[in-house]
This record gives structure tokens, sequence and C-alpha cells, in this order.
């Protein structure tokens, strides 16, 4: 199977280089200090500091190993390409909920980017989905995964 794109903003890449670089640095040295100490308390069959200490290493391994799978299958994006003629990742948009009026903004991003509570949205969400390759004007139809769905009408695209 083809591992996805990740696409990225040049400050989402660099914020995404620290975690790593960190994680693999301090993070490690953290880890390792930690299971040493547990270590000195004996026998490891019941040291519940040590399996704790296990369990810590095993979750930023994991997320170690997520943050290069991420990076090494990412594209930077060039805001300063974008067209504000058609939505694409990168786009901040306007839209209206046709049924409730509402108006909200979007921007949208790559996955490891997304920010629902700061109006930042996946590409692969429901409504990033929705909103990709529409225009200005048109009405577009989101599809829930509880299987209601609703419409928007773009307003406005913007870098």
């Amino acid at each position: 199977m083809a591992q996805e794109k990740t696409v990225l903003t040049h400050e989402g890449y660099l914020k995404l280089m620290a975690e790593l670089e960190n994680l693999k640095t301090a993070g490690r040295d953290s880890i390792a200090e930690k299971i040493k100490e547990a270590r000195s308390f004996g026998d490891l069959s019941e040291n519940a500091e040590y399996d704790e200490a296990m369990n810590e290493q095993a979750k930023m391994e994991a997320r170690i190993a997520k943050l290069e799978d991420d990076l090494a299958n990412s594209t930077i994006l060039d805001e300063n390409e974008l067209s504000t003629e058609v939505v694409s990742t990168g786009s901040r948009v306007e839209v209206r909920n046709t049924s409730t009026g509402l108006i909200v903004e979007y921007h949208i991003l790559g996955k490891t980017q997304a920010n629902p509570e700061l109006g930042i949205i996946s590409d692969q969400s429901p409504v990033g989905r929705a909103l990709l390759g529409h225009k200005a004007g048109e009405s577009v139809t989101v599809e829930t995964p509880t299987g209601k769905s609703f419409s928007l009408e773009i307003l406005s695209i913007s870098r």
C-alpha cells in the first residue's frame, strides 16, 4: 500500500523536526535515566516503576517512528504558489452553512497540522475533502461519518 503524502507548511515541517529532535535526544536520555533508576529498585518482575518506564519508552519510540514516517512522506506547501481560484490544501476558505447561515473560516492543511479549535482542518476530514477542488460561489455537500450531510456555500478563497 502506498504511503499518503503529508502536506505541511514550512512552519509545520520545522515544528515536527524540532519535536523529533527533542524526542531523539532529551526524550531518550530522560527515559534511559528512568529505566536505570527503576532497575536500581530490585526485582524487575514486580517493579511497577520499571514497567511504567518501559511503557513510556515504547510510546515515545512509536511517536518517533510516526514523525519520521510523516516527515519522510511530506510535501512542503509553498503558500505563495497557492491559487485563490480553487480550494486546495493550504487555502483559507470562508463558507456559509446553507441551513443555519453560520459563516466560518477554515484553513485547510495536512492531517498533522489540523487543529479544529483554531479553524485548521485536515484536507482528509469530511469538510476538507468536500471543499477541495471547488470555487467561490459553489455549494458543496459534506457527508459526515454518521451518515448525516449538510451543505456549505463557498464565499471566498484566500492564501
